[in-house]
């Protein structure tokens, strides 16, 4: 597995400290984000989960803790759109660059809107895919934030 994607690259390029850890990425799985905080040994509210929504059927993407839901209502109200509903997979892909598990919100083929969930700034430093299946990057989710010009908000589920 390459250490090395567009994903670390833009955060190389954008001088944003951050680290890369591997993991056994286990196919078929459909809890990715909890997948990788139980194989990181961390807490799912530090593993970050990337999803690609279409807001107002535009693209945008939402980052939130592994063991929490979207909600497409506050994702809709924080990037100023009227709706969001999820995108799909093949879509994503397209539009990213990368495969679904290993969507990363850094160095994305096609720049989009993005939102981070709030409470994800309480934590010191979290895991967010580092745009390969089985790779995480750790970072200050305030830094990752900032690289990506990122709404933070609350954009999850009661």
């Amino acid at each position: 597995m390459s250490k090395t994607t567009r994903a670390t690259q833009f955060l190389t390029q954008a001088k944003v400290a951050h680290s890369v850890h591997g993991y056994d990425y286990a196919p078929g799985g459909e809890r990715v984000g909890l997948q990788a905080a139980e194989a990181l040994g961390e807490h799912p509210s530090r593993v970050l989960k990337t999803l690609m929504i279409e807001i107002d059927g535009k693209p945008a993407c939402a980052v939130i803790p592994s063991d929490r839901e979207l909600s497409m209502k506050k994702a809709a109200a924080a990037l100023g759109a009227k709706s969001a509903q999820m995108m799909k997979p093949a879509d994503a892909e397209r539009i990213t660059g990368y495969h679904v598990g290993g969507i990363s919100p850094f160095g994305q083929k096609k720049r989009v809107p993005f939102a981070i969930e709030q409470a994800a700034m309480a934590e010191a430093l979290v895991y967010i895919n580092g745009g390969q299946r089985g790779l995480q990057v750790r970072l200050a989710p305030g830094d990752a934030a900032k690289a990506l010009g990122a709404v933070v908000q609350d954009i999850v589920a009661e």
